[in-house]
């Protein structure tokens, strides 16, 4: 990846959009089954399930999806987990993967979900391709379809930089922006959006490239 300046394009979505599905087959094949090296995540997934089932349960949207693996996972919990992801080819993957589960093509900068219509919503690794501009935006759409008490939970890159991505999963080409944001700044944007911050957690806090996730609660 490059340090670029900040963006001043206009199609960055189709420009994921792009990126996603042309390595979409690739990235699949590298990320299955990877849950099942990672407690921590794991763990973070169980007490996601956990806080859906305590807020009165119903249908749990995992935004920006992928090949579906994290959805699956969620329906394995006890979750009625459905995805949603900008890149079609992805929602292909995820349908060929996961057949008894429901996912579908959409963009969280534009959510196509009812008001108050998911009791729980997640988004890993998804908004670090949003640009700051667009966060508030795509916050407002997370509350506006949550039920008032559902729980949100984030996971992203922490860091300083934007970067551009161009050699990509199986050596194919992408234009695609990651965005690399410290906790509190994420933090800040939730309350503003009418989120309860309830926890975070920071994983391989001692490595060069560390993530975190966040524990948010739709006020009731």
């Amino acid at each position: 990846m490059d340090i670029v300046p900040v963006m001043t394009t206009n199609d960055w979505l189709a420009d994921t959009r792009t990126s996603y599905d042309t390595v979409a087959v690739s990235y699949a094949d590298q990320v299955r089954g990877a849950l099942a090296g990672h407690q921590y995540l794991r763990a973070a997934l169980a007490l996601f399930a956990d806080s859906v089932r305590v807020a009165g349960g119903g249908p749990v949207a995992d935004v920006g999806c992928g090949p579906g693996e994290v959805t699956a996972h969620l329906h394995e919990l006890g979750v009625d987990a459905f995805g949603v992801d900008l890149s079609p080819a992805m929602i292909d993957v995820a349908r060929r993967d996961h057949p008894g589960l429901r996912f579908e093509v959409g963009s969280m900068t534009d959510l196509d979900l009812p008001d108050a219509s998911v009791g729980g919503l997640l988004a890993w690794q998804s908004l670090i391709h949003i640009p700051d501009g667009e966060v508030p935006t795509v916050f407002g759409h997370f509350h506006r379809t949550l039920r008032p008490g559902g729980p949100l939970q984030l996971l992203f890159h922490v860091g300083d930089e934007s970067l551009l991505k161009t050699d990509g999963y199986g050596g194919h080409p992408m234009n695609v922006h990651v965005h690399r944001r410290q906790p509190d700044q994420v933090a800040s944007w939730l309350r503003d959006a009418g989120f309860m911050v309830e926890a975070q957690m920071l994983l391989d806090p001692d490595a060069e490239a560390q993530q975190a996730i966040l524990f948010a609660r739709s006020k009731s």
